[in-house]
């Protein structure tokens, strides 16, 4: 099959991957010049009952529970439909933001409904790249051509919708999913217009394997490096240098901005300080740093850590002797190799920020948030391909040997909110039990945003672009929502 780019966005009841959901999917898939290959995906994703959006969200959105429920599919149908549909074999799937927010709802969605949640980004030639960091390198190093938005008081942005108003790119709806992933689209185009060479750098160079040749351990190299952690004063973008290991075969780096004995001086400094206010019984005003505990935690990110798989936008040292790269970073060659001297004098530095653990997702005890608490094994694969495959009928009397003690209440999860006349008789409680524990710990701050949204209201606020009647119907069905949710005895 030939290769295609798959651009998408979602809407979400709320920001955080694990414990939130999917409302809306939107897409677009093209070929290797941005044009369109049939028509755009538009769906709704009805969320279950042991769900309470974010009313925050809702107030962008502007999608329902019940317009969601009413018009959307299911999580599982929603899953069956993407992988085969849309995750079809030499597939970019890409989108802005898409690795660190999009790109984690769908794998905790697969999750939930025993998909597998990796294999859609790179089996049978699939993968997956992220257009943020390549438009915050292309503003750093190569911004010719295109209109850079800025806020009012002078900082640098890459919201999507302001790039586009710039360069008078049609983006109606912002924040509505489809219109967002037309609006990539141009943008993409526009770039790979004005910068090709860097575009197509970039986009071979999104899969981890070619990431590692760059950026390694065994030949450490300065790199330029682009992420959303570093400042907005620099585009974003710095000359970093790999230090250490990292969980999970990733990699940390450390900021060549920085000199790291100005860096240690300044942190002694701080200790004696601190110590010598302590000694005195001062309380501690506002202080650096460096002057903080634990110490090791106010290095990031001057020290951070590179994900070989979230597409890093990472390019040669080499792209800044052209097109005055030095100047657009404010930085010198001197400046570097003084400061990677400095770095590597302290060996001890090195090894007290490897041994930081820094997990980027904590265990849970939700099984339903609980994908990176380990791999399955294949014995267990086998048996999701056989859930996924089973009805009401047959999940009833199905009672699988799991290995992985996630599974079996994973598994009565996906019964009652799919099958409920699979559910056995001692199952019933246990779900409602679930239910009503998870909808308490989001009812305090679902009502305390609708409090917030309704104080707003009463002083003639509003949301965005809607108008007061659109937000008072929305909190409205927000409420009525709220109170279709509450347990029953049983």
């Amino acid at each position: 099959m030939r290769e295609t780019f798959y651009f998408y966005d979602l809407e979400t009841s709320g920001l955080n991957p694990r414990s939130d959901r999917i409302m809306q999917f939107a897409g677009q898939r093209t070929d290797a010049d941005f044009n369109p290959i049939g028509e755009p995906t538009n769906v709704l994703v009805a969320l279950a009952e042991d769900t309470l959006p974010s009313p925050g969200a809702i107030m962008v959105t502007g999608i329902t529970p019940q317009q969601a429920r009413t018009d959307g599919m299911t999580e599982r149908e929603f899953c069956d439909f993407f992988m085969k549909e849309i995750a079809t074999p030499n597939t970019t799937i890409m989108g802005y933001n898409s690795v660190r927010f999009d790109d984690e709802f769908m794998r905790n969605t697969l999750w939930r409904n025993f998909y597998d949640s990796y294999e859609w980004q790179w089996k049978d030639g699939r993968s997956r790249w992220d257009l943020l960091d390549v438009v915050r390198m292309t503003r750093a190093l190569r911004p010719e051509g295109i209109e850079w938005p800025v806020t009012e008081d002078g900082h640098s942005t890459n919201r999507l919708e302001l790039i586009t108003k710039l360069n008078h790119i049609e983006h109606e709806h912002a924040h509505d999913a489809l219109a967002d992933v037309v609006a990539l689209i141009e943008v993409t185009k526009l770039i790979k217009q004005y910068q090709p060479q860097l575009f197509n750098f970039l986009y071979d160079l999104r899969g981890k394997r070619a990431v590692g040749q760059l950026v390694n351990l065994e030949r450490p190299q300065p790199f330029v490096y682009a992420s959303g952690r570093y400042s907005s004063k620099y585009e974003k973008t710095t000359v970093a240098y790999p230090i250490a290991s990292a969980p999970n075969g990733n990699i940390l780096v450390f900021d060549l901005r920085y000199n790291l004995d100005e860096l240690l001086a300044q942190e002694e400094a701080g200790r004696a300080k601190l110590a010598e206010r302590k000694a005195a019984g001062e309380k501690s005003p506002k202080r650096a740093f460096y002057e903080l505990e634990p110490w090791e935690k106010h290095y990031f990110p001057i020290v951070k850590k590179l994900q070989y798989n979230r597409c890093p936008a990472v390019a040669p040292i080499g792209v800044l002797e052209k097109a005055d790269g030095w100047q657009k970073l404010q930085l010198t060659k001197t400046q570097i190799e003084q400061n990677l001297k400095s770095l590597q004098a302290h060996p001890e530095f090195i090894e007290r920020m490897a041994g930081i653990n820094r997990p980027d997702f904590p265990p849970s005890e939700d099984v339903e948030s609980a994908l990176y608490d380990g791999f399955l094994g294949e014995h267990d694969r086998m048996l999701c391909a056989t859930v996924r495959a089973n009805d009401a009928a047959l999940l009833a009397d199905y009672h699988p040997d799991f290995v992985d003690e996630r599974l079996p209440d994973l598994l009565l999860h996906y019964k009652a909110k799919n099958f409920p006349s699979a559910l056995a008789e001692d199952e019933v409680p246990k779900w409602e039990e679930y239910r009503t524990k998870r909808l308490t710990k989001q009812s305090e701050i679902f009502l305390k945003e609708i409090s917030r949204i309704q104080q707003m209201l009463a002083r003639d606020e509003t949301f965005g672009s809607k108008t007061p009647d659109e937000c008072a119907f929305l909190v409205e069905e927000l409420l009525l929502w709220y109170e279709s949710l509450q347990p029953e005895d049983y």
